[in-house]
């Protein structure tokens, strides 16, 4: 996938060191968000937890607008 061709709206918000490819992007206007690694395999099951404290947070922001 080329970021290039993502709408404006969309962040690569994750890049593989090992070959440069999209590994992450976040759409907030949409409330979406992807990421594509297996994050327990090394260096540690902690990796991830930036996503899922974003996703958290991006579901609260959505609870407020919806109240």
């Amino acid at each position: 996938m080329d970021p290039a061709t993502l709408p404006k709206e969309v962040k690569v918000s994750h890049i593989n060191l090992n070959d440069g490819t999209c590994a992450g992007m976040v759409y907030k206007e949409k409330m979406a968000m992807t990421i594509q690694y297996h994050p327990e395999a090394s260096p540690g099951p902690h990796d991830s937890d930036p996503c899922f404290e974003d996703f958290v947070a991006m579901m609260k922001e959505h609870a407020k607008v919806e109240a």
